[in-house]
């Protein structure tokens, strides 16, 4: 009799561009185990179905919040309930997001096909080699992994049915598995320690409560149970490297090889050195493992160069929530001595270095999303992001020198911020209009696991509830959708809700999206020591301006944004026999200002202008990138 194996599931609406790395390193692990894993990406076989543009279109294009992707497939779960589906249609997609009717029936035509998959799921597998299937389950793959778990566990009791995923973590992994009981275990929070132990206990059929390892759901006599959290990741470096295999293999023979790119997933840390610090107000991403910890710089090179090497491409997305600072002194070098023409996306902290930005430049890194979350210091303040305006504004004038694309955003709506921030704000974004725009301009978000949620009453915020297409997407009481919901609305305290002050700064941003040309402001140094500064930018009173001596070691100086003393101590410094007046120095820098060729804060002063001396290598707009954010 042929040994059962173990089956792995990528669900719609997974990312096509994506393979699911948490799958990839189960499978790893579990093949130098001896243990036989099939991964299988049924996202594929639902984009050949509905058309691989039209999958696109639903797990990329909608807000990924409106859950469009975990609707289509709740009737298949639950059966038919028109109430609830023609109220989620009108409030959710059409009064909240603005989905107009062409766009909601195509949202109908998928849902459509559904049951049509799924058949075609238990008629095509042969489920019969398998003794356990395992669900991943991230952003908009709930229903469906739920609605095929139902079918299989009806068809064949016998297949054990396991879930993880951010979808799964703590509370919510309890209260899913206690509603739905075709789902027989959970592995909650990291499963590389637990699920590896489970696995053999599942083929062996000895999978006995006392047995079953850390951070395993399961069920006895009706109950959920749980063997509490599981045992985290130490040592980074004793993860296997991820097997990708039957993620480019059916990517290769899907219909998302031709309006996807795929991209090879790299981990070098997990958690957030950062939020161990000062845990960031709205941000919920680290779940219960905010921990920090690192691959060596080595371990992490070898990876990449492994996996660049073996997918014969070199678009890496680094899946780290933050770039280890040590790296500085031993990936990133060693990257830039590889000498191959890496395409790198990282996350990063604002608060960067020039010398750093160039590093990450010369290291292949062409898109870093920043956190950069608003340009108001008080507002970055309450959101203890440790940055400032200038700070942020600064990196974004380094980044487009070294020709490094940011992803960044401004966030509104954070409780203790005021009308004045935002017409600070404001005031500054025309001065920065070349740099590159925000992704988006929105409302904060309550997560599970942010310290918005976490301790509300310290914020003003109330009424904390289920977003609401939580309502429409599991039928249960509000208690129970309070322990299955990742995503929250609330009320702020009477007389502290936004109104509209950030109206403003919405269109501005949005015209600056839409903007084709955005001309240049740069600094050219000429032969005879001289500072020419050239300005492109829609509505220059200046196109260009000279400075010598003084003024242009001020301007220099101030490429990293300094307080007024230091400047007037820099300038007598670099002149000891030149009348430097604080006055004199006043009076050039606010001209500047006039001009939006420097920004300040009242207190630092940031010169603006990107020098062109220093020629970048390559185009990041050729680098395709499609990171989902969180927020």
């Amino acid at each position: 009799m042929r040994k059962k194996q173990i089956l792995l599931l990528s669900m719609p609406f997974g990312a096509m561009e994506r393979p699911a790395i948490g799958l990839s390193l189960l499978k790893a692990r579990l093949t130098s185990d001896g243990i036989a894993c099939d991964v299988r990406y049924l996202s594929f076989t639902f984009a050949d179905m509905i058309g691989a543009e039209e999958y696109q279109w639903i797990s990329s294009a909608l807000p990924y919040i409106a859950f469009a992707g975990d609707w289509c497939f709740a009737e298949a779960l639950y059966g038919p309930r028109p109430a609830a589906d023609s109220e989620y249609l009108v409030r959710v997609l059409q009064d909240t997001w603005h989905v107009g009717e062409e766009s909601i029936a195509r949202v109908k035509a998928v849902r459509a096909m559904v049951g049509k998959f799924l058949n075609h799921c238990i008629e095509c597998i042969p489920w019969k080699k398998y003794a356990a299937v395992g669900f991943t389950s991230t952003f908009e793959q709930n229903l469906a992994s739920l609605a095929l778990a139902k079918r299989l566990k009806a068809m064949h009791p016998r297949i054990a049915t396991v879930f993880g995923g951010a979808n799964w973590e703590g509370k919510m992994g309890a209260e899913l598995h206690q509603q739905f009981g075709f789902v027989d275990y959970v592995c909650t929070g990291e499963a590389d320690e637990s699920f590896p132990v489970l696995a053999p206990l599942l083929l062996s059929g000895t999978a006995k409560a006392a047995a079953l390892p850390p951070g395993i759901i399961y069920r006895e006599d009706g109950r959920s149970l749980s063997t509490g959290y599981s045992i985290q990741v130490r040592d980074m470096d004793t993860l296997p490297v991820p097997d990708f295999s039957d993620y480019f293999r059916e990517w290769s023979e899907s219909s998302a090889s031709l309006v996807t790119a795929p991209l090879v997933l790299v981990e070098t840390s997990r958690g957030c050195w950062w939020g161990e610090k000062s845990h960031c107000t709205f941000c919920g991403l680290n779940g219960s493992m905010l921990a920090y910890r690192s691959k060596s710089g080595a371990r992490a090179l070898a990876e990449m160069q492994h996996l660049s090497d073996r997918w014969q491409t070199d678009n890496i997305e680094v899946v780290d929530n933050i770039l280890n600072m040590h790296h500085f002194s031993d990936l990133l070098p060693a990257l830039a001595a590889d000498g191959r023409p890496w395409e790198i996306f990282y996350e990063v902290k604002a608060n960067l270095s020039r010398a750093q930005v160039a590093a990450l430049r010369a290291a292949g890194v062409v898109r870093i999303q920043p956190g950069i979350e608003s340009l108001s210091d008080h507002v970055l303040k309450l959101m203890r992001k440790g940055t400032c305006g200038l700070r942020n504004v600064q990196l974004l004038k380094w980044c487009r020198e070294y020709n490094i694309g940011v992803d960044w955003n401004i966030l509104y709506g954070c409780p203790g911020e005021t009308r004045e921030d935002y017409q600070e704000m404001l005031a500054m974004l025309p001065a920065i209009e070349f740099l590159d725009p925000p992704v988006a301009c929105g409302p904060i978000r309550m997560d599970r696991f942010s310290p918005y949620f976490e301790k509300p009453e310290e914020f003003g915020l109330i009424n904390i509830r289920p977003m609401l297409p939580y309502e429409f997407l599991y039928p249960f009481p509000r208690e129970n959708l309070m322990r299955i919901a990742y995503h929250f609305d609330f009320d702020y305290r009477p007389g502290q809700a936004p109104t509209g002050y950030a109206d403003d700064v919405i269109r501005f941003v949005e015209a600056w999206r839409q903007k084709e040309e955005r001309g240049l402001l740069c600094s050219v140094r000429r032969p005879d020591g001289s500072l020419l500064l050239r300005d492109t930018r829609p509505g220059a009173a200046i196109r260009v301006v000279k400075l010598s001596g003084s003024e242009a070691a001020a301007y220099e100086f101030c490429d990293e944004f300094h307080p007024f003393t230091a400047i007037v101590q820099y300038l007598r410094e670099q002149s000891p026999r030149a009348e430097i007046t604080e006055e004199g120095v006043r009076a050039f820098l606010e001209s500047l200002e006039a001009n939006r060729l420097m920004l300040t804060d009242g207190r630092n002063w940031l010169s603006l202008a990107v020098r062109i001396d220093e020629v970048p290598r390559a185009n990041p707009q050729n680098y395709k990138h499609a990171r989902r954010s969180m927020q």
